[in-house]
C-alpha cells in the first residue's frame, strides 16, 4: 500500500509520496540518503524530498492506495472552476485549471481519460479541438495576459461561450479564431 500526502492549490490538489518508515524506502535512491531521524518525509516524482509537516498551510490529508496516482483528473485540475485562469478548454466548453507550469501534466491526465494510449498528449488535445490557455508574459510586458491557443485554428460554439464568460472573448487571438468560425 502506498501513502500519499495531499495538498491543495488554487487550481486543484496535488500529491507527494509519503514515507514514515525506513522499510518503505527499501530499493529506492532515497534509501541511502534519508536517515530515521528525518522521517516522515514526502518525495516528489523528480527525486527530491523534504520533511513532512502536518501543519503546512496547503496540506489536506494522508491517503493510502495501491494506485500510482491517488487523485482523479477533476481533483488535480479543477473542472469548470469559477476562478479558471490557465489550462485547457474542451470542444464542449469544459475547463480544466492548471497553473503556469502544469499544462503538460494536465494534458497527460486529460488525454489518458479521453484519448487512452496516446503518445503525444498535448498534440492529441490540440488536434482534437481543445484550446490551451497560457500566460503570455514574456518578461518585458508590465502585466501577464491570458493567451488562447488553438492548434487547429478552429473554435466551437461552446468554446466561444466559455471564452465570453471568462472575459477572453475580445483577445486578439480569439477574434482571429472567430474569423474562421463557421
Amino acid at each position: 500500500m502506498k501513502k500519499f500526502a495531499i495538498y491543495k492549490s488554487e487550481t486543484g490538489y496535488y500529491f507527494y509520496r509519503y514515507f514514515d518508515d525506513m522499510s518503505q524506502l527499501a530499493g529506492m535512491h532515497l534509501e541511502n540518503i534519508v536517515t530515521e531521524d528525518k522521517l516522515p518525509i514526502v518525495a516528489d516524482d523528480k527525486g527530491g524530498y523534504f520533511c513532512f509537516r502536518p501543519d503546512d498551510y496547503n496540506f489536506s490529508e494522508l491517503v493510502e492506495t495501491e494506485k500510482d496516482c491517488p487523485l482523479s483528473l477533476e481533483e488535480m485540475f479543477f473542472r469548470n472552476d469559477k476562478n479558471f485562469k490557465l489550462g485547457w478548454i474542451s470542444p464542449d466548453g469544459d475547463t480544466y485549471s492548471c497553473d503556469y507550469t502544469r499544462h503538460s501534466k494536465s494534458a497527460r491526465m486529460i488525454a489518458q481519460k479521453f484519448f487512452p494510449n496516446t503518445k503525444l498528449p498535448e498534440r492529441t488535445l490540440g488536434k482534437n479541438g481543445w484550446l490551451k490557455v497560457i500566460d503570455s508574459w514574456d518578461g518585458t510586458e508590465r502585466e501577464h495576459r491570458q493567451f488562447v491557443y488553438s492548434m487547429t485554428g478552429r473554435i466551437t460554439n461552446s468554446q466561444i461561450n466559455r471564452l465570453f464568460d471568462l472575459g477572453l472573448y475580445n483577445n486578439p487571438e480569439v477574434q482571429k479564431l472567430l474569423e474562421n468560425y463557421d
